[in-house]
């Protein structure tokens, strides 16, 4: 586990922000080839999809951060706000100013916006993957204290290490990660069966809400509770309970996609 990969001069390049933007670009591979073979040309807007998210998403990831898990740290220290490449990044808030970039990117331009959006899913979380491997080489999202000998003791270097010495920590992040490519495996699967516009979109935003709200009870980066919950928690209670609502109204009110039951 190295949080420096290697020095350019006295420049670090650090593996977070190397991982991350790995993810960022593997997302927007994933689609191009997905939205390829879905045949509809919506494959040459990738690059420039990505891009708009891709930056919205880093803003709205840092703010959420920020605002809602470090802000005790961050109100004495709002200089170090824009330091996106030292860590704190929150997937709620980059995901959901990447939704609202993706929805303006898709009018302007004429795309239908829930088809596009099933496409895109599975992309996005084969990113997030990669992206929880950028936090295990940083040391953050990590797990609490096993209370055993099983866990990953992290360097002196790091967050975790600072917050809980050399304690093995449940591995949080890499648990994430690893489930993360397991909903990625389910939403290609069930996009090759008959299904209305927006659903594998709201699939994945359920299927990450319920993944997210149990791997919190291991997390032990903040300890913030609202009702009981976790701020993250809460959050997917939230985003599953909106996305549940919009998947059965679609079942009923949606158009089917005519790419896939054709």
């Amino acid at each position: 586990m190295h949080q420096y990969l290697f020095f350019i001069g006295s420049f670090p390049i650090r593996a977070y922000g190397l991982l991350f933007m790995l993810g960022i670009v593997s997302a927007g591979i994933t689609a191009y080839y997905i939205m390829k073979h879905d045949g509809r040309g919506w494959h040459v807007h990738i690059f420039d999809f990505t891009m708009y998210c891709g930056l919205s998403g880093i803003v709205g990831g840092r703010l959420w951060d920020v605002f809602f898990f470090d802000w005790p740290y961050y109100h004495n220290h709002l200089a170090e706000i824009p330091y996106v490449w030292q860590g704190g990044m929150a997937i709620q808030g980059g995901l959901l100013f990447g939704a609202v970039a993706g929805i303006v990117y898709t009018k302007y331009h004429h795309i239908d916006t829930w088809a596009f959006a099933d496409l895109l899913a599975p992309a996005i979380i084969l990113g997030q993957s990669i992206g929880r491997m950028a936090n295990l080489m940083n040391g953050d999202a990590f797990g609490h204290p096993t209370g055993g000998d099983f866990g990953i003791v992290y360097p002196d270097t790091t967050l975790a290490y600072h917050t809980y010495g050399s304690q093995p920590l449940w591995p949080a992040e890499v648990w994430e990660g690893q489930i993360d490519v397991l909903v990625f495996i389910a939403l290609l699967l069930y996009s090759c069966f008959p299904h209305k516009k927006g659903q594998v979109f709201c699939l994945y935003v359920m299927l990450y809400a319920v993944e997210r709200f149990f791997l919190e009870f291991l997390r032990g980066d903040y300890v913030n509770l609202t009702l009981g919950l976790k701020s993250a928690q809460m959050t997917s209670v939230i985003a599953f309970v909106i996305a549940l609502v919009i998947f059965i109204v679609l079942q009923f009110k949606g158009n089917v996609d005519e790419k896939i039951s054709g």
